[in-house]
């Protein structure tokens, strides 16, 4: 079972409470790193704290949730060593794993169903990068930042 830090803001609360149950459920280790409530906070501080986590070795992957998972991607991103992909389906959520290696999955609650989003999730965790003709893509993103 995998590792993963979770966090959100308060447009993503309740998909990421469900999702943090359907993790748990699962097997996996969750480290729940906030919002704890529906009350409006600023996604950046969030989105923050899973990229740096996921980024320190801390867990293995990142979960972020927002409104529309845009801000918390473009949060996100900013940190070295975080390739994190905005997904709204099952075959987004494959192809960010297998083509883009991305360690950060962000949903938006406003735009993707629950269920949806825990099918995606599924994906995202089980699907393996598949190196080859893309790697030296993933090496060039990795470059940017350093």
């Amino acid at each position: 079972m995998k590792t993963i830090a979770a966090g959100c803001d308060h447009g993503g609360f309740a998909l990421k409470t469900l999702l943090i149950e359907d993790l748990t459920e699962c097997g996996h280790n969750v480290i729940d790193l906030g919002t704890d409530s529906n009350e409006r906070v600023d996604y950046p501080d969030f989105a923050e704290k899973v990229a740096r986590s996921v980024a320190n070795g801390d867990a293995e992957f990142g979960l972020l949730v927002c409104g529309s998972g845009i801000g918390v991607c473009m949060t996100a991103n900013k940190i070295p060593g975080i390739r994190a992909a905005t997904v709204h389906d099952v075959t987004s959520a494959h192809l960010a794993r297998e083509h883009n290696d991305a360690n950060v999955i962000c949903l938006g609650e406003r735009l993707i169903g629950p269920e949806v989003a825990k099918e995606a999730l599924g994906v995202f965790l089980t699907s393996e990068f598949q190196e080859g003709r893309h790697t030296a893509r993933v090496q060039k993103m990795n470059r940017i930042l350093e």
